[in-house]
């Protein structure tokens, strides 16, 4: 008689994907409640041969090629992907509910099955409630290939026999591996289900994109394995009034990270903002204390945003401290920065900072603009609206330069601003057409010259 081989149970978090070997209450790894999974697999080592027929080679032997792209008709996309989408590759595609997530994939599918064969399934809408979404964005559906199905082997022979050249999976928490008993949006039918699609897009050489939900923390739902498998990951955000949407890839073995492709939500549908600074500079025309505009760099390119600092007397014991858009954790380092080496007496004052548009800044080039926000606010003193600065500010109250800052510095000159406060180091070699450059080597000279151009010195 052979005996089976004996089953190990596993718990695992459906949050997190973290597991142990007994049943808790509370994830020992991200803390949540009541969320653990059981599962088994089997006991055992596996008995492969360590033998192999493969032998190392030197690196300098492998030949490379040129590494082709599918292009998916929307520029600010491609930004995103580094330049397209890579044959063979898999990515994952994640947002809010009404993100826009299945609109932007069904437009990019629509202009990709006008070269090659696409392929969209949904396990989310039926096949009407897509042909309608087209039909109503006005896309071209003739030749997109369209499947209402959950199951991946279905999924995976229907690529086997069409060979599509691009595949959208709505959505992987949906999905299901027959072979597993547990039900849809588990950590197991997750991670086995991307890991099937993942190998049919290494063997069929197709791009294949799945649309991913994320959690309360916005992190994908699902396990962490799922980042690991793909090769992209790429996530979906709207601005705080809705119109507008902003894409960054948070992995790519393919390009760079954080480059951000911006978009706006219309009537017929997703469409690339070519100019994004634009959008974040709707700034009124009357000077007001508080508004200054920095430049941050974005992936491969410039981008200008205002930022708004306002400060004003405490009604509490605590004074406030309240940031949008920039780590509050900095904002109160800066504070500090501010009281010691600028003079500026703002223990007992509340202080509340704003990057307009909904933007999150992720670099440090932004702190110089907003300590002269929060002192311009604070003073009640209008900063010019041709004014821009940008700088990393020390603990010792210098003022460091910031990478790319030529390029910064041509990217406002060419939206008519004519003053630049920036680090000494960042000072141009070479005029700059119209602009003004006022180089700073600490942030007390920052605000002696915003002073300067007050009184119009």
């Amino acid at each position: 008689m052979v005996s089976s081989a004996k089953e190990k149970t596993r718990w695992t978090c459906a949050d997190c994907g973290a597991s142990s070997s007994k049943w808790q209450g509370q994830c020992p790894s991200c803390g949540v409640w009541n969320k653990l999974e059981e599962s088994t697999s089997p006991v055992g080592r596996s008995r492969r041969s360590h033998a192999t027929t493969n032998q190392a080679q030197s690196l300098g032997e492998v030949l490379t090629v040129p590494l082709s792209r599918i292009s998916t008709g929307s520029a600010e996309l491609d930004r995103a992907l580094g330049g397209g989408l890579v044959p063979g590759s898999s990515l994952v595609l994640g947002g809010h509910p009404g993100a826009g997530k299945s609109t932007l994939l069904l437009q990019a599918a629509c202009k990709v099955a006008i070269n090659m064969p696409a392929l969209y399934v949904s396990g989310e809408e039926s096949l009407q409630q897509i042909a309608a979404r087209a039909n109503r964005l006005g896309l071209p559906t003739d030749r997109l290939l369209a499947l209402a199905e959950t199951d991946v082997l279905a999924i995976g022979s229907l690529m086997e026999r069409q060979k599509p050249a691009l595949v959208i999976v709505d959505s992987i928490q949906v999905m299901l591996q027959p072979d597993l008993d547990s039900a849809a949006g588990s950590v197991n039918q997750v991670r086995e289900s991307a890991s099937y699609l993942n190998r049919m897009a290494k063997s069929q050489g197709s791009t294949v994109i799945m649309i991913g939900h994320i959690t309360k923390n916005e992190s994908l739902a699902g396990p962490m394995t799922l980042n690991h498998l793909v090769d992209v990951t790429l996530m979906l955000s709207s601005s705080e009034d809705s119109r507008f949407r902003f894409i960054r890839a948070d992995k790519n073995r393919y390009g760079a990270v954080n480059e951000l492709g911006v978009f706006a939500m219309t009537a017929a549908g997703m469409k690339d903002v070519k100019n994004p600074s634009a959008i974040f500079l709707n700034r009124v025309n009357i000077d007001s204390p508080g508004s200054i505009v920095t430049v941050l760099w974005e992936g491969t390119r410039p981008l200008l945003v205002e930022i708004q600092g306002l400060v004003d007397q405490s009604s509490m014991g605590n004074p406030r401290r309240l940031a949008v858009g920039l780590d509050g954790t900095r904002l109160s380092m800066l504070l500090a920065v501010l009281h010691r080496h600028g003079g500026a007496p703002i223990h007992d004052q509340d202080v509340y900072l704003n990057v307009v548009g909904g933007i999150r800044v992720a670099e440090t080039a932004a702190d110089l603009a907003a300590l002269l926000s929060i002192y311009s606010s604070l003073k009640n003193m209008p900063i010019p609206a041709h004014v821009f600065a940008f700088g990393e500010v020390g603990l010792s109250g210098e003022v460091r330069p910031c990478s790319n800052g030529q390029e910064r510095l041509r990217e406002a000159a060419k939206h008519g601003f004519k003053v630049a406060i920036v680090a000494a180091g960042n000072s141009p070699k070479e005029q700059i057409p119209n602009l003004e450059v006022i180089p700073v080597n600490s942030l007390r000279e920052a605000l002696d010259s915003i002073q300067a151009l007050e009184n119009g010195a």
